[in-house]
């Protein structure tokens, strides 16, 4: 009995150890087979790399690399290592460095306004004193928000003629308020040469032929150099329909004069502007040039866009009316005559020499001679 037993413990036991020495060799295989197909696998890329090498010889472009596989005391792993090694050293830097990202839309309602202001004219203003407030302004008046991507590309237009002391004030309160506002904007002063009759509107049309030579502008704001905005929420850039910016003057009591209004400070679009053929060249004198604009507008189909009142509020440096811009006796007549004359008299009609460009620390100065008034006709 106990020779019987212990028979069978050595059966089981052989049975065992047979089943092990089975499922040895069956991991061995598996083993062999992957290591196998990988090494199959290196084989075939490095006869790739010697035929693409042969191939960059007649002038293909790209780069192979011969690796020595008799190598003594080499693995697999470190021959796939060094391959990811020459791979990732071959890589640009370009592509090692991050692209930067790009700068979201500036919001239409910029958070950093501050509403109402105090606007005065008592202090003495200097041109090295609004330079040194204004930093980040670069030369020729321009300026881009360093954070965000503004929807319009803004040419600030000034007529001008022997304003300088005006001119401080308005680069003073307009450059602070302007950036606030996440404006993409140059500022450029038009000044007419000489001291013949005033022609406020034709200097507007050079204006904006002159600003298109310096930058992709697709927005324009006409302002005049007197003219202060008491609140940056009055913000200057252009809207779907020609906007009227100056709607509430304190020598108006800060009241629209009338419906028609259209003076001051202004601003279209460069497809609004072309609508109606730019602005009048043959208002020479003061007035009545903004009437004309105004019915340009509207017999083009157009509205005119205003903001609040409240919002809309304008301080006007005073002075004495300029010399050479007295009251044009024609500009009724004109008035009168807008649908008759818009599609020959205006930017498709301009003519004018220009004399200098000249670009400073806050502003481009464009300096033109635009010609004489025709001469009137003789009463009686």
């Amino acid at each position: 009995m106990t020779r019987l037993m212990l028979g069978r413990t050595l059966e089981r036991i052989c049975k065992g150890v047979l089943l092990l020495c089975l499922l040895h060799f069956l991991i061995m295989m598996i083993l062999y087979f992957d290591v196998y197909s990988q090494r199959f696998d290196l084989f075939s890329r490095f006869n790739n790399g010697r035929n693409g090498s042969r191939n960059n010889i007649s002038g293909t472009g790209h780069h192979y690399f011969y690796y020595n596989l008799s190598r003594p005391n080499t693995t697999l792993a470190s021959y796939l290592a060094t391959g990811e090694q020459l791979i990732q050293s071959m890589q640009p830097e370009s592509n090692q460095t991050p692209s930067p990202k790009p700068l979201p839309p500036c919001p239409e309602n910029p958070p950093g306004l501050v509403g109402r202001l105090l606007i005065e004219f008592s202090s003495q203003m200097t041109m090295e004193r609004v330079q040194k407030e204004n930093p980040n302004v670069t030369e020729g008046g321009r300026y881009t928000p360093p954070d965000c991507r503004p929807r319009w590309k803004v040419a600030i237009i000034i007529p001008f003629r022997h304003r300088e002391n005006h001119l401080k004030y308005w680069l003073h309160y307009l450059h602070p308020i302007l950036r606030r506002q996440r404006i993409d904007y140059g500022i450029y002063i038009i000044n007419q040469l000489g001291e013949d009759t005033f022609n406020r509107a034709k200097l507007l049309n050079v204006g904006y032929t002159e600003t298109l030579k310096d930058a992709e502008y697709d927005c324009f704001i006409f302002s005049d150099v007197d003219l202060i905005p008491m609140d940056d929420r009055n913000l200057y850039h252009c809207y779907d329909q020609p906007r009227h910016f100056a709607i509430a003057m304190d020598k108006f009591g800060f009241r629209l004069p009338y419906a028609g209004y259209f003076g001051g400070v202004s601003g279209l679009s460069k497809k609004q502007f072309l609508k109606i053929n730019g602005f009048p060249n043959e208002y020479w004198g003061w007035g009545g040039e903004d009437d004309d604009i105004y019915n340009r507008i509207t017999l083009n189909g157009m509205k005119v866009s205003r903001p609040d009142v409240r919002i809309g509020r304008y301080r006007m440096i005073k002075h004495e009316r300029d010399k050479h811009n007295e009251p044009n006796p024609q500009r009724f007549n004109k008035i009168q005559n807008t649908k008759n004359t818009m599609k020959k008299d205006g930017i498709s009609s301009l003519t004018y020499k220009l004399v200098e460009v000249k670009k400073y620390s806050l502003y481009t100065n464009i300096s033109v001679e635009i010609g004489k008034p025709p001469p009137r006709p003789i009463k009686g």
